[in-house]
């Protein structure tokens, strides 16, 4: 993912979050769960940590969000590094995808933020 587009998700992650505090309506959370991971092989230099989402939004009055995945990154040639990576849920099963150089691994993966969405009506 390049910088340039890391950057954009974070701020609009950042900006739905403070934006969703300022609603009148009642917030729910979606469910969001790991289901498996896979590490490809390396392809130029790169690999891909690729992992199945599960998404339950059933409580949303909407059909995808904003959430976060923690990492621990391990490297050959660098110190440790925690980081998270912004995506959006979509309802149901999904897949998410993040790029590793080859001397990289994932010590450590959780579910870092999941934003709030609006309820939905009953």
């Amino acid at each position: 993912m390049s910088a340039q587009r890391s950057i954009a998700l974070t701020l609009t992650f950042l900006a739905f979050l403070h934006g969703g505090q300022a609603t009148a309506q009642p917030l729910c959370r979606p469910e969001v769960g790991i289901e498996s991971v896979h590490f490809s092989e390396v392809m130029n230099l790169k690999r891909f940590w690729t992992a199945v989402m599960n998404v339950d939004a059933s409580g949303c009055a909407t059909s995808s969000g904003l959430f976060a995945l923690g990492f621990i990154r391990l490297s050959e040639t660098a110190p440790d590094l925690e980081f998270t990576e912004p995506f959006i849920w979509r309802s149901g099963q999904m897949s998410v995808r993040v790029e590793f150089w080859a001397d990289e691994a994932v010590d450590r993966y959780w579910i870092a933020d999941v934003a709030a969405c609006p309820c939905r009506r009953k």
